[in-house]
């Protein structure tokens, strides 16, 4: 592989930023530079040649978009990465984003993004619809699995030309695909058990969940299959990298 991916981070905690990079680098079975890193809440976002990268990812965060209340870096963050968005929509550029790139696809492509489907971190049996069973993303996948969510707000309604790949009974929107090229999906198929319970620790008091709940929702995670979801990263990752 000549061309890298990047990693667009928005976590302001290093621990928490560097588990991110960590899991992404070993899901889709990268070398260090293979992966660049760039943490959006650090520093104004500077110009991106897309030419030179492979495709594009963006992690998860802190960050609501139907915050009443935003901070300046949220909302400094919120019209970055939002013009990107837009940018690589209209080049259908190879995008992968989890959890809070469907708010930000939301605010950018015309789409609805509310607290109608939140779920409370914990795994989750999702489904993978007739289109996504077509989608090389998920081949190889079983039309069921497991995966972890945790998200106060979720896509309600689709921006256009998007086409729903994957869903859960609970949010009934968990991947959809925007053109050919850009995905997002509201659960995390980058983690595994030991750095969910790291995120389910550094976010305690975020009240994604009772703090009193930690044990068993790591219980809970430690039983299930998690061996399977990380698997349409991979494919990403194989699918786009030149």
């Amino acid at each position: 592989m000549s061309a890298p991916f990047l990693l667009l981070s928005t976590r302001p905690e290093d621990e928490a930023a560097q588990a991110e990079y960590d899991s992404f680098l070993s899901m889709m079975e990268l070398e260090r530079d293979q992966l660049h890193h760039i943490r959006v809440e650090k520093a104004p976002l500077p110009p991106i040649d897309l030419k030179r990268y492979s495709g594009l990812i963006l992690g998860g965060g802190p960050f609501n978009s139907t915050s009443t209340e935003k901070s300046d870096l949220q909302v400094r963050v919120e019209s970055e990465l939002s013009a990107l968005i837009r940018t690589i929509a209209d080049q259908d550029y190879p995008l992968f984003a989890a959890c809070y790139g469907i708010g930000l696809f939301g605010l950018a492509l015309g789409g609805t993004v509310d607290r109608t489907y939140g779920e409370a971190p914990g795994c989750i049996e999702l489904r993978i619809t007739e289109e996504g069973a077509a989608d090389p993303i998920l081949a190889g996948m079983p039309e069921t699995f497991t995966s972890i969510v945790g998200h106060t707000e979720a896509c309600s309604e689709l921006p256009p030309n998007s086409t729903v790949l994957i869903t859960g009974q609970a949010c009934p929107t968990q991947m959809y695909r925007v053109g050919t090229n850009l995905y997002v999906t509201q659960f995390h198929p980058e983690l595994e058990v030991e750095t969910f319970a790291q995120r389910l620790r550094i976010y305690r008091d975020n009240g994604y969940y009772p703090p009193n709940e930690y044990q068993r929702i790591v219980d809970e995670a430690i039983a299930a299959d998690l061996t399977v979801d990380n698997r349409l990263l991979l494919n990403f990752r194989r699918r786009y990298e030149r």
